[in-house]
């Protein structure tokens, strides 16, 4: 199977069309959203089984590439990369599993991931962030669909058989649909908030007076494919033509905040940005159910400067400057009262960085960055091997 989009780019004009053989497609009505489409290859197709007729090569590129970054969760990422990988399309070619790596220390199950078939593994001598790390990503897989996917989720078996399935129907029904979110349940199985509107300084601030699950996020109801502003890149599901037209996402973001922009950018340019809750990964760590110690605190405070600099009215971004500023200078007075010397410095580095991203001071903003990260191997190492 395979999907014939057009090259140049941008939103295609026209439904896609199926080429290729070896699968079974059949189309129905579906109320979570999306036509059901049984494309699983057809017992031919399948390795280990025998048929009578000539075996069909398998696809020359994959129609799906997941790109998992991972940063100190070699084995959540090795948990995330098997239930991934009992899935008929990573058996037979119709997806693929890229891992980057950003500089974690050793693990053991680095060795057994590397004998995966259908997994490819590369790695950063330092921690470039995650956006550079999915870049890089995208650049080695070959499929047509591009699935990121953060290393702390789960699913079911036979997961990506059941994207693949929905991108073609997705495609008829929507030819400009550049990208697409899942639900997303905690542990628990209870709801998260995995979109929401753009960011603006009102909301921000006004954020700040609700629960942290809520200060970014809101939660999605319908059963129904719709559109949304923006979805979250712990999930997200791409297609190749829309990522290459935007220049995937911005490597000023180290980490936060490029998914909101990547979405504000594909909408721009004429893409489709929707919620479909057929489909589902489940979350086990999202940030507002994490502690954020100092180092995480300047990452994300540093995600939103970048935003705002570039998505907000010049006076706004200044003034969000000023209250990120004087929020990190009372707490670098305060960690250094109760001498708590790496908070103190992390603090202190984030009142540095207010002035260099600013002014524009691009290479020493990510210095610092680079500095701070150093602090975070721990903070990421807390929740790996602990999904059950």
């Amino acid at each position: 199977m395979a999907l014939a989009v057009p090259p140049a780019g941008g939103p295609p004009s026209s439904p896609l069309v199926l080429t290729g053989s070896g699968s079974a497609v059949v189309m129905s009505a579906q109320p979570e959203g999306f036509a059901a489409i049984d494309c699983r290859p057809s017992p031919a197709s399948v390795p280990g089984r025998s048929h009578d007729s000539h075996q069909p090569a398998p696809p020359r590129s994959p129609e799906l590439s997941v790109v998992i970054v991972n940063f100190c969760q070699w084995r959540n990422t090795a948990h995330l990369a098997r239930q991934l990988r009992r899935s008929v399309a990573v058996r037979s070619g119709f997806a693929e599993i890229v891992i980057v790596d950003n500089h974690s220390p050793s693990c053991a199950v680095i060795r057994r991931l590397k004998r995966l078939s259908g997994v490819t593994i590369r790695g950063f001598s330092r921690n470039h962030g995650f956006a550079q790390a999915v870049n890089r990503g995208c650049g080695i897989g070959t499929g047509k669909w591009l699935l990121l996917l953060n290393p702390d989720v789960t699913v079911a078996d036979g997961f990506l058989d059941d994207v693949i399935a929905a991108i073609v129907p997705l495609a008829v029904h929507d030819a400009r649909a550049g990208v697409v979110g899942f639900r997303m349940p905690n542990t628990d199985g209870s709801g998260q908030a995995s979109s929401g509107p753009y960011p603006t300084l009102l909301s921000t601030l006004v954020g700040m007076l609700r629960p942290r699950s809520r200060r970014k996020c809101r939660h999605e109801t319908g059963r129904e494919r719709h559109p949304v502003a923006w979805v979250t890149g712990g999930c997200l599901l791409v297609r190749r033509d829309c990522f290459a037209r935007l220049g995937g996402l911005d490597e000023s973001f180290f980490l936060y905040y490029e998914d909101v922009d990547f979405c504000q950018r594909a909408a721009r340019a004429g893409w489709s940005v929707l919620y479909a809750p057929g489909l589902e990964v489940t979350h086990h760590w999202p940030l507002h159910a994490r502690r954020v110690p100092a180092p995480l605190r300047l990452m994300t405070r540093h995600a939103l400067l970048t935003y705002g600099l570039k998505h907000w009215p010049r006076w706004q971004a200044a003034a969000l400057a000023g209250l990120v500023w004087a929020e990190a200078r009372i707490r670098h007075v305060w960690a250094a009262g109760r001498g708590d010397r790496i908070s103190a410095r992390c603090h202190g580095e984030l009142c540095r960085l207010v002035a260099d991203v600013s002014r524009g001071r691009t290479v020493e903003a990510r210095r610092r960055i680079r500095q701070v990260a150093a602090f975070l191997d721990p903070i990421a190492a807390e929740q790996d091997g602990k999904i059950v």
